[in-house]
């Protein structure tokens, strides 16, 4: 059980740490002051929809997301969010392999053979199908982890750990929940496609919860040490590099290697999500699948898509919302079917 339930914990924190959390500029546009609270109730909101949509997958032996959401939000409206999943998974995963292709250009490596690189790494992954996903996990994740608490620690202990945390000046507390709901859409793809691989009702509590904790504490930890460099931020694209200036140039190389390995556990998640969707139209081995799916885009990779995110990003938070409600209210009107697990 306990095994896992750390494999399902690092599937989910794999899933969310991707670039943009990691190179903090996804926290930074959601939190920044006054957000002690906020990073508090994502903790709980964050751990209660893994829970349910962990449980809901468990109980139904899912293999991908569609009765899943057909659960939660009927079958008319899961036949919009099928397509808006699809998208949102396919969009965010050429984003991936561009920010891959693009961070290589560093060691001087020309994009489109980074690109290849990432996206060959990704289709490679799947010649282990499921077991390569979490496998990867298991094993990147804790050392993506590690890096980034240690850096952030000794960060604050440069700075003598000037946190601090009233209630008196908790403004910010409303972005838990949208940021919370930003974050819905991989989390259904990729937790539904483990149902039939989930055996206890302890492995789902140790994969939400602990998933929760760890992610919570990290946001707090990285959010705090972000608002010591604020004005900074402005002059870097990632925030961390503000953070990364007191440190030795060989410092920046490796984070901007764990950087990229951020990257490429986004670009897997998303793969994984399609491939679990796909294999009912698509027969065949997942490596097959996800090359496939790779091939259709890499040629997307050429063009600029700030044009797209700028218009689908914010529909999806909107969107995002209602299934966001859906999951927190699920429990409540579902107790005794959720009870069945275990």
């Amino acid at each position: 059980m306990w095994a896992s339930g750390f494999k399902w914990m690092f599937l989910i924190i794999g899933t969310m740490i991707g670039a943009g959390y990691a190179s903090g500029r996804e926290l930074w546009e959601f939190f920044g002051a006054e957000s002690g609270l906020a990073i508090v109730l994502f903790t709980i909101l964050f751990s209660v929809c893994c829970t349910v949509i962990m449980t809901i997958s468990y109980n139904k032996k899912t293999v991908h997301y569609l009765p899943v959401l057909e659960l939660l939000l009927g079958k008319r409206l899961s036949k919009l969010y099928d397509t808006m999943i699809m998208l949102y998974l396919f969009s965010t995963t050429v984003i991936m392999l561009a920010g891959g292709g693009a961070t290589l250009e560093v060691i001087h490596l020309p994009y489109w053979i980074g690109t290849i690189i990432i996206g060959g790494l990704v289709v490679v992954l799947f010649i282990w199908d499921t077991k390569g996903m979490t496998s990867m996990n298991a094993v990147i994740i804790p050392i993506l982890i590690i890096s980034l608490i240690g850096l952030l620690l000794a960060f604050q202990s440069l700075k003598g750990f000037p946190i601090q945390f009233t209630l008196q000046e908790q403004g910010n507390w409303p972005s838990a929940l949208t940021f919370t709901a930003l974050n819905i859409l991989p989390l259904i793809a990729i937790l539904a496609a483990i149902g039939t691989e989930i055996k206890t009702k302890g492995e789902i509590w140790i994969g939400s919860v602990g998933s929760g904790i760890i992610l919570g504490g990290i946001s707090f930890l990285y959010n705090e040490s972000l608002l010591q460099v604020a004005g900074d931020i402005m002059f870097y694209e990632i925030p961390l590099f503000a953070i990364l200036k007191y440190y030795p140039y060989f410092m920046v190389l490796i984070m901007s290697a764990l950087l990229w390995i951020a990257i490429y556990t986004t670009a897997a998640a998303g793969v994984f999500g399609l491939i679990s969707r796909a294999r009912e139209y698509i027969k065949g081995p997942a490596w097959m699948i996800a090359m496939l799916l790779i091939a259709l885009m890499a040629p997307l990779t050429t063009f600029g898509f700030s044009n797209l995110i700028a218009v689908l990003y914010p529909l999806y938070g909107v969107l995002n919302l209602y299934v966001f409600a859906s999951i927190l209210l699920y429990p409540i009107f579902h107790h005794a079917s959720l009870n069945k697990a275990g």
